[in-house]
């Protein structure tokens, strides 16, 4: 059953009137519905175009965090073939927010990094909502490293609201696995490029996005704290989240404006979890116009381009 978005309101009362005329044609009505039906689908996919199109930044968070959106494991399942999971971190055990592997793109040996937040109740507990301690970017760590050894391109996916702040996390040094993770992603001498596929939150993202291409989803998001987060410190009142995801610049537009990401992959009308396989096709064309140019660059070449890539953001602003 399709979810529904609260600013989605009049495109669920036409789609619903549609659902309820097909049945009645089902149910051998004689009454002829099927102009009905038409006119009334056409109504319904011109004002989900309409809403679409002029997104605020918040209705662009919803989107991002809706359930059904594709996570990075549907997105591995549909584009990596031959994929084999890797655990652990070889200190503490393993996090399950975040995914790792080696498979084949498109025929190309790859590793594939990602947060995945899990599909219903019982993995999303499970996968700790793609929020990964520190045994996750320990993980990460080892991962990376390994496919430096081999000669791998790595591919993130990236989609967490944040790193977990829980006590544990806290103790087991949550900062100190961010920031080793970063620097990893920086030392590769394999290109490396990251997608963000939902949110892009905080740390708990650029320790998977510090890569030499770095692209968006059209309705993801990407800031260094939650909206909710953000109201709580700036006017002590998470309610005001939506004031806060407008003012915070958090969308793809702003991401590539600001010269963060270095472009934006179109989602289906109606966002990625109307058509999953669409978005994910298109993810995939995307990665692998991203990783072309970066096959002919030598180690030293692929190093400097990311580390001038991510030391010019400051210059671009100033």
């Amino acid at each position: 059953m399709r979810s529904y978005l609260d600013f989605e309101k009049p495109v669920a009362e036409l789609e619903a009137k549609v659902e309820e005329l097909r049945a009645m044609s089902a149910g051998g009505n004689a009454v002829a519905v099927d102009d009905e039906i038409g006119r009334l689908e056409i109504k319904a996919g011109l004002a989900l175009k309409e809403l679409y199109g002029e997104l605020t930044p918040w209705q662009k968070t919803q989107v991002a965090r809706h359930p059904q959106r594709p996570h990075a494991l549907d997105y591995v399942n549909a584009l990596i073939t031959n994929f084999v999971p890797l655990a652990g971190d070889r200190k503490f055990g393993d996090d399950a927010a975040i995914i790792g592997g080696v498979g084949r793109f498109r025929g190309e040996a790859i590793c594939i990094l990602g947060h995945e937040k899990g599909s219903d109740t019982e993995s999303r507990i499970r996968h700790n909502f793609g929020m990964a301690r520190p045994e996750g970017y320990r993980k990460a760590v080892r991962l990376m490293e390994m496919a430096d050894r081999f000669g791998l391109p790595i591919l993130s996916l990236v989609d967490t609201p944040g790193a977990y702040p829980g006590i544990g996390a806290e103790e087991r040094g949550q900062a100190e696995a961010i920031a080793r993770s970063t620097e990893a992603c920086l030392a590769l001498s394999v290109p490396n490029v990251a997608i963000v596929i939902g949110e892009g939150g905080s740390g708990g993202a650029i320790a998977l996005a510090t890569a030499n291409r770095v692209l968006m989803l059209e309705h993801a998001i990407y800031s260094v704290i939650s909206p909710e987060g953000a109201a709580s410190i700036l006017w002590r009142d998470s309610s005001k989240a939506q004031d806060a995801a407008t003012n915070m610049k958090i969308t793809a537009q702003d991401m590539v404006r600001f010269g963060v990401i270095d472009a934006i992959v179109p989602e289906p009308v109606g966002g990625a979890h109307r058509d999953p396989e669409a978005a994910i096709a298109a993810v995939g064309d995307a990665i692998a116009q991203a990783l072309a140019p970066l096959r002919n660059l030598d180690a030293p070449s692929v190093r400097r381009q990311r580390r001038e890539k991510f030391l010019a953001m400051g210059r671009a602003l100033s």
